[in-house]
């Protein structure tokens, strides 16, 4: 029996060595074959102490009774953010996450929802172990706001080149790609560090300076510094910026669905509820894969953005003065509590003491250039937008997309294209999330949205 036909009558994946052994002891001493040995591996699987004292699956029986014992041990603590508006899910699933074996800190930013394995907005960090599905699926997803050259009130006087530059300068849907492939260093990266990354390559270069669908998002708007500030080059005052969201596309999707698949089938049966919190260690192979090929999506995603950038800049005729940029979707390598560790920022935004980054609102609410404390409690983390307050499915239900669409017109804010599940409504208050992370991060600049262009196809969320 090969491991694919052992996998399907349900041995888990590190047994496979054990029980290939067995067989061929069960075939060579007991001259058992066929279907009754297919039998006989299934009633190891299913009852294993009834075969403990087995000649030839002892060993697998022994491996499987072990795999069935309860493991009791105290979860960590972790603190949250703005609970009044967080969902029972996202708690729930921050608790479940803080069981993990290895988690040695963890916390939960007020923009936090349900999500899959670990919420959206929650940070973990595990000691000599990553998870797949605590980066997310959209590896890297991640912000760039880049400020131009260009006058405020050019935003209403030629506001035609502004939706004509960001309609030609990148593309969104599932699978959505430029006509003609783009350029960019980080096609000349390894990408042969994994066979899922090899096998990707060409549909990442397809895709390289696209934007997809779910909440990713160009837009144009005017950013606002109340003071200069001397790390970004910027005196006081309005600027006209580009604000992009997306992340590693189909590559980093094709990424995480690969090793958390792995990840799962390693899990014990003593972990099973745990399910997408499935890890890998990291001196395993697969182990080391994942962590090779999901800093190859971190370069691809900013590669991404930066093309959509470049693009959307020069058709607009301008250039690009200064800038700031940050992941999220993503696991770092970190020093906390003394102790090396892994830490996931799933929907979280890096921020360490002065570092810079960007917290969007929606489509009509804004966004804030931001600069970290280094808050030792949230892992150094922050919010990494102002989180839904609504599904997808209630808020295509609730709202009719062209009325909506009006009134932010009338609001002056023209939005190209989007859909009823990416209203201003499905998003919980920016304005009450920063409230409720002073601690964490001090707002630099504020970014009023006046152009803006999401997938408007119907294509299932990539985010």
């Amino acid at each position: 029996m090969n491991s694919r036909q052992l996998l399907k009558i349900g041995v888990p994946q590190y047994c496979l060595k054990t029980a290939k052994t067995a067989i061929q002891k069960a075939v060579a001493d007991n001259k058992i074959r066929g279907k009754e040995l297919k039998e006989r591996v299934q009633s190891v699987v299913s009852r294993p102490e009834d075969f403990l004292e087995d000649s030839a699956f002892s060993q697998l029986a022994f491996e499987l009774v072990d795999d069935n014992r309860e493991e009791v041990f105290e979860p960590i603590d972790y603190q949250v953010w703005g609970k009044d508006g967080i969902d029972d899910g996202a708690l729930s699933q921050m608790d479940l996450a803080c069981h993990v074996p290895s988690a040695r800190g963890a916390a939960l930013m007020p923009d936090a929802h349900h999500g899959y394995g670990l919420p959206i907005g929650g940070v973990l960090a595990l000691e000599d172990a990553v998870i797949p599905y605590a980066v997310g699926v959209d590896i890297a997803c991640r912000m760039k706001l880049s400020v131009l050259d260009i006058s405020v009130d050019s935003l209403d006087k030629k506001r035609h080149q502004f939706i004509d530059a960001i309609n030609r300068g990148t593309a969104f849907g599932v699978g959505a790609a430029h006509e003609k492939r783009q350029h960019h260093a980080v096609m000349d990266a390894d990408w042969t560090v994994s066979k899922v990354t090899r096998e990707k390559k060409d549909k990442a270069w397809k895709q390289l300076g696209s934007s997809g669908s779910g909440n990713h998002f160009v837009e144009f708007g005017i950013v606002t510094f109340t003071e200069d500030d001397e790390e970004l080059g910027l005196t006081a005052g309005e600027y006209v910026a580009l604000l992009s969201h997306s992340g590693s596309r189909g590559a980093g999707a094709a990424v995480c669905s690969t090793y958390s698949s792995i990840a799962q089938s390693r899990l014990h049966k003593r972990h099973h509820k745990l399910g997408r919190l499935a890890w890998l260690e990291m001196d395993s192979e697969a182990g080391q894969e994942y962590w090779a090929a999901m800093n190859l999506m971190g370069e691809y995603a900013a590669a991404n953005h930066a093309v959509i950038h470049e693009n959307v800049s020069e058709l607009l005729g301008s250039k690009v003065i200064s800038g700031v940029e940050n992941h999220h979707n993503f696991a770092w390598k970190e020093e906390h509590g003394g102790k090396e560790v892994y830490v996931h920022r799933k929907g979280a935004t890096p921020a360490a003491s002065g570092e810079l980054g960007v917290i969007p609102g929606s489509m009509a609410d804004p966004a804030f250039v931001v600069r970290g404390k280094g808050n030792a409690a949230s892992l150094n983390s922050a919010s990494h937008g102002a989180g839904r307050c609504m599904s997808r499915r209630k808020g295509k239900e609730k709202y009719r997309w062209n009325a909506v669409k009006n009134d932010l017109e009338k609001r002056g804010i023209t939005v190209i294209s989007a859909g009823a599940d990416e209203v201003p409504g499905v998003y919980k208050n920016i304005m009450e999330v920063m409230a409720e992370q002073q601690d964490l991060v001090e707002i630099v600049a504020r970014f009023n949205p006046k152009i803006v262009k999401m997938c408007g196809d119907g294509s299932r969320a990539e985010d």
